[in-house]
């Protein structure tokens, strides 16, 4: 068994949670995180701003995004964070964001993109408007705010770094729409990454396995219960390690990796499988026959 580090759930406990970075890592230097009202979005802004950049967070929910660009503030001082209401399905409202943040001092740096949403439900029972929706919001909603940055480096001439938090391949039955909706997510960022490699821009993914978040919530009881024993070690992350990697990838650490995926799930991807659902009593049975030795 793996200890699991402590999970910070509140401001307070992101404000105090260690990290293996100097501090003054991103000193200069202005990150956006769309998603940045919760989980690790929120994570992520908190450690980059604890990390000496300024930070503009993004999302639907503007109550959400206040609280955490006040604590962030209220914390460190100054005016350390700020925030912009959008939708990254809608462009318009993805480029407005990103032609104010470009009127303030001090171009952006690093795009982090974390917004997205799911929800549970077996495939063979989708309905159109719930596929389009999570394709919308994970795929097109990523693909908006990646073309809009790179959009407006090369207008003013200089690189930048783009992270999309996207999805493990292993398990994850039960939320096969956003499972599609992430893998054209990393096949994009793979052909972005070379053909915007000469205009100074470095695009990589970060892949979380079973992550405790507030977004436990649209799941069952009895499927959060077994998400610790989905990997070797045995244990959920923490979105403290998710933006930890996103800022290792993003920053100084990541300079020579371009069009990756970092993979942060424990070892998941290689032993375990993950049933948003509920195990299905065919596959149940089939392990328990396993497990009793009666396989053959």
């Amino acid at each position: 068994m793996h200890e699991a580090p402590s999970i910070p759930r509140t401001q307070e406990e992101l404000a105090r949670q260690p990290t293996v970075f100097a501090p003054d890592l991103l000193a200069g230097q202005r990150v956006f995180v769309s998603g940045g009202g919760s989980g690790i979005g929120r994570a992520t802004a908190w450690l980059a701003a604890r990390l000496g950049a300024r930070v503009v967070i993004g999302g639907r929910k503007e109550a959400k995004l206040a609280g955490v660009v006040d604590a962030i503030n209220a914390h460190l001082g100054g005016t350390r964070a700020s925030y912009e209401v959008l939708d990254i399905r809608d462009r318009d409202a993805v480029d407005g964001a990103f032609a104010r943040i470009a009127e303030e001092p001090g171009p952006l740096d690093i795009l982090v993109n974390s917004a997205g949403g799911q929800f549970p439900q077996a495939a063979i029972d989708y309905t159109e408007k719930g596929w389009h929706t999570v394709v919308n919001t994970n795929l097109h909603g990523t693909w908006h705010m990646m073309q809009a940055a790179a959009l407006s480096w090369r207008e003013q001439g200089r690189g930048g770094s783009i992270v999309n938090v996207v999805v493990v391949n292993q398990g994850l039955y039960g939320v096969a729409h956003t499972s599609a909706a992430r893998a054209g997510v990393i096949a994009f960022s793979q052909k972005a990454a070379v053909e915007w490699a000469p205009l100074g821009i470095r695009v990589n993914c970060v892949g979380p396995g079973a992550i405790e978040t507030e977004g436990w919530a649209v799941y069952s009881e009895e499927a959060r219960s077994r998400y610790p024993r989905t990997n070797p070690m045995m244990r959920a992350g923490s979105p403290w390690e998710i933006a930890e990697a996103c800022l290792f990838l993003a920053g100084p650490g990541g300079r020579f990796i371009n069009g990756e995926t970092l993979v942060v799930d424990g070892g998941g991807q290689h032993w375990g499988e993950v049933w948003t659902t509920g195990k299905p009593e065919y596959f149940a049975a089939a392990t328990r026959l396993w497990d009793d030795g009666d396989a053959g």
